[in-house]
C-alpha cells in the first residue's frame, strides 16, 4: 500500500467531529424533489435530473437562488426531521461521531414557518440519531447578517422557550457589507443567556471583520477565517486566545475563495499554530461531505500524517463536547495514528 493510500484509508476511518454545517445546505436533489412533491410546492425544475444539473452552479448568486428554492419546500416538522436525519445517516457512513450544526430560523420564519415547527423537527432527528447511531450533537441557531439586528432580537425572543435545546448562536449569510459590529447587542444578550458564540468571518470579508468578532463580540470560535492570515497581529491574537477555525476546503473551492486546493490556506494555518479544522459547510451543494473534504486534501495537497492527525484532534478540542467524551475520542485518534 502506498503512503498516500494508507493516509487516505486513515482519513476515511478516523472518528470525526463536524463543527461547520448548515442543515439547509445538506438538501440532496432527490430529497428536495420528493419533499416538494409531498408538499405540493412547485420548483423551477420538472425532474430530479434537471434539479441535479442546477447544482452545477458557477457563482455565489446561482448557489443562493438554489439554496432558497430548497428552503421553500420545508414547511412541516416532518420535513425538517427528514432533512436532518438524512444528513446524520449520511455522515455516520463517514465516521462522524459528533456534529455541531447550524439552522437559519429567519429564512423559514419569513415564509410563515414557525420557529416551533423548525426546531422540533431538527432536534427530534438529532435526538433519534444520538440514540440509534451514537452521534452526539450541539445545535447552533444562526442569525442572517443581511437582515437587521432587530430581526435577530425577534428571533431570539422566539427561541427563548427552547434554550435548553440550543447550545450556541452564529452569524452567516453574505458577509461583505454586514460586519459583526452590526450585531453586538444581540450577541451580548445571547452570551448573558449562557449561549456559546461563533461567527462567519474572513471568508469573503476583510481581516477587520475577524477583529470585530474577537474584540467587539468575544466569540468562542471563528467560522472560515481564511483572510485572517493577511494580518500577522490577528494571527498572533487568534493563536494566543486558542480559538478554533472551522475551515471548509471544498466550499472554498466551489465558491472560488481559492482557485485550487493546493492554494488552500489550511496547512498554512496549522504551520502558524492555528487550530484549523475540516468541515463541509453546505455539502449537497459544494461537492462533498466530511470524507470527501479529507480525501480531496490527501489527493490534491501534500498533507502529512501529522497534519491530518492535528486537524482531526483540533475538531474535538474545539468542539463544545463535555471533557470526558472529548477525551475518549482523542484517545481513539491517538491509538489509530500511533
Amino acid at each position: 500500500m502506498t503512503g498516500s493510500q494508507s493516509l487516505l484509508d486513515l482519513a476515511m476511518k478516523m472518528p470525526k467531529a463536524e463543527l461547520h454545517l448548515h442543515i439547509e445546505g445538506t438538501f440532496e436533489p432527490e430529497q428536495m424533489f420528493a419533499i416538494a412533491q409531498r408538499n405540493q410546492v412547485a420548483l423551477k425544475y420538472d425532474s430530479v435530473d434537471a434539479l441535479k444539473a442546477a447544482y452545477q452552479f458557477e457563482n455565489l448568486q446561482d448557489f443562493l437562488d438554489l439554496y432558497y428554492q430548497g428552503m421553500s419546500v420545508l414547511l412541516k416538522e416532518q420535513d425538517f426531521y427528514d432533512l436532518t436525519m438524512a444528513y446524520l445517516k449520511r455522515v455516520h457512513e463517514d465516521n462522524v461521531v459528533h456534529v455541531e450544526i447550524f439552522f437559519d430560523p429567519q429564512g423559514h420564519l419569513s415564509r410563515g414557518v414557525s420557529f416551533d415547527t423548525q426546531i422540533k423537527g431538527i432536534y427530534g432527528a438529532l435526538k433519534d440519531a444520538e440514540r440509534d447511531l451514537g452521534i452526539t450533537f450541539k445545535l447552533i441557531m444562526s442569525f442572517l447578517r443581511h437582515l437587521d439586528e432587530a430581526s435577530a432580537f425577534e428571533t431570539l425572543k422566539l427561541a427563548k422557550p427552547y434554550l435548553d435545546w440550543i447550545d450556541g448562536v452564529g452569524l452567516d449569510s453574505s458577509e461583505l457589507g454586514h460586519p459583526p459590529e452590526k450585531f453586538v447587542n444581540v450577541f451580548h444578550e445571547c452570551q448573558s443567556l449562557g449561549l456559546k458564540v461563533t461567527m462567519h468571518a474572513g471568508e469573503e470579508g476583510p481581516p477587520e471583520y475577524v477583529w470585530q468578532a474577537l474584540d467587539d463580540i468575544g466569540v468562542d470560535r471563528i467560522d472560515h477565517g481564511n483572510r485572517a492570515l493577511e494580518d500577522t497581529n490577528l494571527v498572533a491574537t487568534i493563536k494566543r486566545q486558542g480559538l478554533t477555525l472551522t475551515v471548509c476546503p471544498l466550499s472554498n473551492l466551489k465558491l472560488c475563495v481559492v482557485d485550487t486546493l493546493v492554494e488552500h490556506p489550511i496547512r498554512s494555518m496549522l504551520r502558524l499554530g492555528l487550530n484549523a479544522t475540516v468541515n463541509s459547510d453546505d455539502p449537497a451543494y459544494f461537492g462533498g461531505y466530511m470524507n470527501d473534504n479529507f480525501a480531496a486534501l490527501v489527493k490534491d495537497t501534500e498533507i502529512t500524517k501529522e497534519e491530518l492527525y492535528k486537524l482531526a484532534c483540533n475538531a474535538f478540542e474545539g468542539s463544545w463536547l463535555d471533557l470526558e467524551t472529548r477525551s475518549k475520542h482523542l484517545a481513539t485518534l491517538k491509538e489509530m495514528f500511533a
